[in-house]
């Protein structure tokens, strides 16, 4: 349980305040588990998962089972198979569809005139990857693995996408209808449990289209749970109108469409060890530090440029108070010690999740997990800087936790915001042939932003394409002189902001590096453009992402008025 008293000092490090006049205070706490907040009586647990990795049946070089061990071996506590859509020539172990030695009767099905060999992904995601589900969760019944699929979206990118059912004939019909690489018609005009099958699959329209079916399958109760979450939204580009990446108005539209479904991107992409730490194309930068490309300059600190950057998109959305979280996962295709891209899933970033046994049957369902990833009570880390992370927000006797709203009839004369977090004693960072040093996970500073709540944005408004918030700052920066750590490792920060009188929000970063780090972060301790270290450090990805760490909390609401 939390501490109903603390002993408090004033903060004798680095602070800054740069909208309110604030009073700080920290203290230390011992260890304990937090309840969810109204729910004292439900027990709930921090969950590490991914929800984005793939395989040998689309465009991974492992297979099924293989990469369904790294999951478990790398200590996930939940993870979603979650592959391409459209059409591929072979099951989870490398096997052709076509090879009469492992299929005696062709199992194809659709229309496959265009290509024999090539089995759509509704019918290999419902006929075979679920059952191979199936079996690895009786491989490891202490684990829990979601039905998912990558989509590709129509007229954008790619997302991570998940149905909690009990089969997957939901997520097949997804597929068919609205992955703008499934060419197959042969379900048009269908019956099923989910209404009269259609092919939706080509423009902007269509994208929203399959949102608010998804919201209106988990609204009507033929699924139990569901996510559409956008995955590397900076890689393409801006959007174009027809094609590329995605705007902030899509976002909005998704949202508006499926507030329940659609509710975050994935800030942190996967293939961190990428040069370019999760983006493909070539990022250019110059002698004094300004870095040009499609994906406007790559990532920062292995964090996307939507997210990573203060009053950005993120904040954006943030401060129209939209319930639009922030996750990360492994993108897993190949691992880098074999010429790939990536770290196993678990091995380098966690999206964890607070969630609550609501059956008080001793276990934690996928069910309460994905209501967990909407909640917003999560965050995402690198390299396990942290693993465990506890923010709240107090007025009174309202206390919510990420994700969660205080509600004030009017100025809230003290707000309370604490903090709790711990580093492991290592990580997964082992020295081989292309990592040269590792240092145990340890926080050197963490940074308190906030920003107005304004309300949301009429889709007639101009500023509904508007991708900035010019109220965020980074209001507070505890370093790392002000930790102290208990006998457990868990160190609290409790910072008071008086008299606040505008709807706010409140989000955390945090990183193991120095401000003024060379190529790294600015004087202020803010990641710069990752091509720098590339550049300028000339050391191997996997060196550079173990060097480099951050976490990201996402955001708690504050409502005055």
């Amino acid at each position: 349980m939390l501490l109903k008293s603390m002993k408090e000092k004033s903060v004798a490090g680095r602070m800054r305040t740069l909208l309110f006049t604030g009073v700080v205070a920290l203290s230390f706490a011992g260890a304990g588990g937090a309840m969810a907040a109204g729910c004292t009586k439900q027990k709930a647990q921090w969950l590490s998962g991914d929800f984005h990795q793939h395989t040998l049946y689309t465009d991974g070089s492992t297979s099924f089972d293989f990469v369904m061990g790294k999951d478990n071996a790398f200590g996930l506590d939940w993870w979603a198979n979650s592959e391409h859509g459209g059409g591929r020539n072979r099951d989870g172990e490398g096997h052709l569809w076509t090879d009469p030695n492992f299929y005696p009767t062709n199992p194809i099905l659709g229309d496959v005139s265009g290509n024999p060999q090539v089995m759509w992904r509704w019918q290999s995601i419902r006929d075979f990857v679920f059952p191979d589900i199936l079996r690895n969760r009786a491989l490891y019944p202490d684990r829990k693995i979601f039905s998912g699929l990558e989509w590709n979206v129509p007229a954008h990118e790619h997302c991570s996408t998940g149905i909690v059912a009990d089969d997957a004939s939901a997520i097949s019909a997804f597929e068919f209808q609205f992955d703008k690489s499934d060419a197959d018609k042969s379900r048009i005009g269908e019956v099923t449990p989910y209404g009269t099958l259609v092919k939706s699959n080509k423009t902007h329209t269509d994208s929203v289209a399959a949102c608010q079916w998804m919201e209106d399958q988990y609204r009507n109760g033929t699924i139990d749970n569901g996510w559409i979450i956008f995955a590397h939204v900076e890689r393409a580009g801006v959007w174009k109108g027809t094609g590329g990446g995605y705007n902030i108005e899509n976002f909005r539209d998704f949202n508006n469409a499926a507030p329940d479904i659609c509710f975050g991107f994935e800030g942190a992409p996967g293939h961190q060890v990428n040069n370019d730490r999760g983006f493909g194309n070539t990022v250019t930068c110059d002698e004094n530090g300004a870095c040009t490309s499609s994906d406007f300059g790559g990532s920062y600190g292995g964090v996307g440029y939507y997210s990573a950057k203060v009053g950005g998109l993120w904040d954006a959305l943030l401060g129209e108070g939209r319930h639009w979280f922030n996750f990360a996962n492994s993108d897993y295709h190949s691992h880098y010690t074999v010429g790939g891209d990536d770290f196993y899933p678990g091995e380098y970033q966690k999206t964890w999740v607070y969630a609550v046994d609501k059956n008080r049957d001793g276990d934690f369902s996928l069910d309460e997990i994905a209501d967990a990833m909407r909640s917003g009570n999560a965050y995402f880390v690198h390299g396990d800087l942290i693993n465990h992370l506890e923010f709240e927000a107090q007025n009174n006797d309202d206390k919510v936790p990420m994700g969660g709203e205080v509600k004030a009839g009017g100025t809230i004369k003290n707000l309370k915001l604490k903090i709790k977090f711990k580093s492991p004693e290592s990580n997964n960072c082992m020295p081989n042939d292309y990592i040269t040093s590792c240092s145990p996970p340890k926080v050197d500073h963490i940074d308190l932003i906030a920003g107005e709540i304004t309300g949301k944005v009429d889709p007639g408004d101009p500023n509904y394409t508007k991708a900035t918030n010019p109220t965020t700052k980074v209001i507070a920066t505890f370093d790392a002189n002000d930790f102290e750590t208990d006998k457990e490792g868990y160190s609290t920060i409790v910072y008071h902001i008086k008299n606040v009188h505008k709807n706010m929000y409140f989000r955390l970063r945090g990183t193991n590096l120095a401000p003024n780090t060379p190529f790294e972060t600015d004087a202020e301790g803010n990641p710069l453009p990752d091509a720098l270290a590339t550049k300028h450090l000339g050391i191997d990805g996997a060196q550079e992402a173990w060097n480099d760490l951050w976490f990201y909390s996402n955001p708690i609401f504050v409502y005055v008025k």
